[in-house]
């Protein structure tokens, strides 16, 4: 029954909301690039094993994401925006409709449903699933895997749990050790405190893991045949060193207090139902003396129910295993985000029924919200907001923002995802004046915020982040030199972490390699920033002379460098 009344409609949700605008919005971030140039170099040079990619550069991380992108790229025709992205929302619709399933049997199809709905609808997990990087990949093959090790533990081990062995395969193959690792550690431990014997834990995941491990170990081996110690040195830095805070180059180092926020800020806007929440609820102090309130505390974890226990258990190992290394992002904590949401979908509906206001007024600040997205774009096209209102050291990058808006050609269709949020906050307050103690007040705000993110990802992020984006410069160098190497020139380069124009390197086809590592005896083209002209001929001007032919005045989106071409010439060809 739970499948026919919410699976497919959760199904649909997930097509509107990851599928329809992939391709839309350029790449802006030196991220994407990063990892589709590594797929692009799979299909050129053929070697689905090791490419290389930039000329010089490995890829950080293992293959799997890569091997979906080219899949899929292959059957299209070319690596775009589009199919390198498809990965990341494949993967997260897959999460959503297994984890329906899981809560729908053990919990009911009502939590299952909104778990699904919060989890496409929070800013963090949204971003990830319609982005070309590894992390929700990883993240939906952990959690089904986590989905699945929990299924076995139901049949009392018995068997091979083929599904979670294929997904911890496939995880680690998208970033390591650590996607068999993590899934394995949280349901052993909650089969140790259910009190299953020590041993036949132990014994049970060792060979899963040991089954898990055969394809990742197939293919490092044939990726050390190619690569031999400067993949072996790569493969530690990223697995070992950055774990262990010893990395030869600083890689996002932040506090542990750094995860809470993010988890906060990811979970955004439902981080403000929970704020507004604490106003309505009853308060009252702990009874009796702080040990026998801890004894109540842990007695209450320990009678929990087995699905809340495992899913409560998974926030926290995760959590807390991401806490330990220096290196620290707000992805790496995407795994807990599903069973967050499996808790906020139970405290929804508690509030639902017993401090519905609190829906209320958080509905009410987002249906404002979209109204006022509108309105402000309604400015922006009407010109209202003039262009002294923006100041500082970016205030020409934000007008221009401002002016693709206000100039971009207004279709039917861009006029009426523009009028979504409007819809949707009309809609949302009709239902509040109705009767709001049934589901409709719950379903009404949801809307709300599937349509902000709907205009967000269909309309104003295309148009603004193309700005951003380096394509328009990669397509004039295209122009100027339309076949053959492209030359880059840095003075910043980092030992394991070398930087390179991914973007514009990727909308070239993956022509452009640094020209320290290739040293060209003859004529050519290299980008570098402004500033880079000087130590470029101070290095190299004995052999060679530097014109200057292309100015995009562009700040380029992977290092916010204003990057110029010049055409270089060797002065030994002129003598």
């Amino acid at each position: 029954m739970y499948r026919r009344s919410y699976f497919w409609p959760l199904a649909g949700l997930c097509i509107l909301s990851l599928f329809l605008f992939l391709g839309q919005t350029f790449f802006n971030t030196r991220g994407e690039p990063r990892e589709a140039v590594v797929a692009l170099s799979m299909l050129q040079q053929g070697n689905w094993v090791l490419p290389v990619n930039n000329g010089v550069e490995l890829a950080f991380k293992p293959p799997f994401f890569h091997w979906c992108i080219a899949a899929i790229s292959s059957l299209a025709g070319s690596v775009n925006e589009y199919t390198s992205r498809m990965p990341s929302a494949l993967a997260l619709s897959a999460m959503v409709l297994v984890g329906y399933v899981f809560y729908a049997k053990r919990r009911g199809a009502e939590v299952a449903f909104i778990a699904g709905l919060l989890t496409l609808t929070n800013f963090e997990v949204h971003r990830a699933g319609v982005a070309c990087r590894v992390d929700m990949v990883l993240t939906a093959m952990m959690v089904i895997a986590l989905y699945q090790l929990y299924k076995w533990g139901e049949k009392g081990l018995r068997g091979i749990p083929w599904v979670a062995v294929f997904c911890l395969s496939a995880a680690a193959l998208t970033k390591g050790p650590v996607g068999i690792v993590l899934p394995c550690l949280v349901p052993a431990l909650f089969l140790w405190i259910r009190r299953v014997k020590f041993l036949r834990i132990f014994l049970s995941f060792f060979k899963v893991a040991a089954m898990a491990c055969i394809l990742p170990a197939l293919w490092y081996w044939a990726a050390y045949m190619q690569g031999g110690d400067h993949f072996l040195e790569l493969v530690l830095e990223e697995n070992v060193y950055r774990f262990l805070g010893k990395m030869t180059y600083a890689a996002h180092e932040n506090p542990a207090w750094y995860n809470v926020m993010t988890v906060l800020a990811g979970y955004t806007p439902y981080t403000l139902l929970l704020l507004v929440s604490l106003f309505f609820l009853h308060y009252k102090k702990p009874e009796g003396p702080l040990p026998a309130w801890w004894k109540r505390f842990t007695s209450y974890i320990r009678n929990m129910d087995d699905t809340r226990l495992y899913s409560l258990l998974c926030i926290v190992v995760i959590f807390t295993f991401y806490c330990i290394p220096k290196s620290k992002r707000s992805v790496y904590l995407l795994p807990v985000y599903p069973f967050i949401a499996y808790f906020l979908a139970e405290y929804i509906i508690y509030l639902r029924h017993r401090h519905v206001n609190a829906l209320r007024v958080f509905g009410s600040i987002m249906a404002s919200l979209a109204i006022l997205l509108t309105l402000v774009f309604a400015a922006v096209r009407t010109g209202l907001i003039p262009d002294a209102l923006f100041s500082g050291r970016h205030a020409a990058e934000n007008v221009a923002y401002m002016h693709a808006l206000a100039d971009f050609p207004l279709t039917i269709m861009a006029v009426l995802v523009a009028m979504l949020p409007v819809a949707a906050a009309w809609r949302y307050f009709r239902v509040q004046r109705g009767n709001a103690a049934d589901n409709g007040i719950i379903y009404a705000f949801v809307t709300v915020v599937f349509s902000i993110f709907f205009a967000l990802d269909g309309l104003y992020q295309p148009v603004i982040l193309n700005v951003k984006s380096d394509r328009a410069v990669a397509e004039e160098i295209s122009r100027i030199v339309p076949e053959g190497r492209v030359y880059s020139f840095r003075t910043d380069v980092v030992e394991g972490n070398r930087m390179h124009p991914f973007t514009v390197n990727f909308y070239l086809g993956d022509r452009m390699v640094p020209f320290d590592c290739f040293n060209p005896r003859g004529d050519g083209y290299v980008l570098m920033g402004e500033d880079m002209a000087g130590p470029f001929m101070e290095r190299y001007g004995e052999g060679y002379m530097l014109e200057q032919v292309y100015d995009p005045l562009h700040r380029s989106c992977d290092d916010k460098r204003f990057n110029r071409l010049y055409r270089f010439r060797s002065r030994q060809a002129g003598v």
